[in-house]
């Protein structure tokens, strides 16, 4: 798996200060995607076990809130294999964190009706996960006032709820304040 970018410091994509990795591969190709270059699988660096540990250092200060995975696509099946050592590793340092996740793909669709079921690393994949933004980016549906999300047919999901119940149950933002 390769990634495009860390961000050690981002406010952008979830609530509080975050870390943020931006994986390489997607198969979606919104238009007017805000990160096209990473749609090829093989754009950036190589995610290797240094990778890792330097994530696991960059999660450590307690400002820190948790860890976004977005990019490219990180439900992409190479890309779910790729980060569950990191996934696994943050949940062993840092149970307390929580781990965000953007997507393309729609939760219910298809994730838990095919990729669950199809997909031999989503289940362990989706464990790991406490939030994830679904669906694909839609430029006639762009809206600037969403928080965390571009387009309005993204949902912001809270997912072993939602697994649990198995139904969708979305994040209430006004639980935040």
């Amino acid at each position: 798996m390769n990634y495009a970018d860390i961000k050690r410091i981002d406010v952008a994509n979830g609530p509080g200060i975050r870390v943020s990795i931006f994986v390489s591969g997607c198969t979606h190709c919104c238009k007017n995607c805000f990160n096209p270059e990473t749609w090829d699988f093989g754009y950036g660096k190589t995610f290797t076990n240094y990778t890792i540990d330097e994530i696991i250092g960059y999660m450590k200060p307690d400002y820190i809130k948790g860890i976004t995975l977005l990019g490219g696509d990180p439900l992409e099946p190479s890309n779910q294999e790729g980060l569950l050592p990191l996934l696994r590793k943050i949940k062993e340092c840092y149970p307390q964190k929580d781990v965000w996740c953007f997507t393309g793909y729609l939760f219910d669709e298809d994730i838990m009706e095919h990729m669950m079921e199809e997909c031999p690393h989503t289940k362990e994949f989706m464990s790991f996960i406490d939030v994830m933004v679904d669906g694909p980016f839609m430029e006639e549906l762009k809206d600037l006032s969403l928080k965390f999300k571009g387009s309005s047919n993204q949902r912001t999901i809270l997912v072993q709820e939602s697994m649990n119940e198995k139904k969708v149950i979305l994040y209430d933002f006004d639980k935040e304040k």
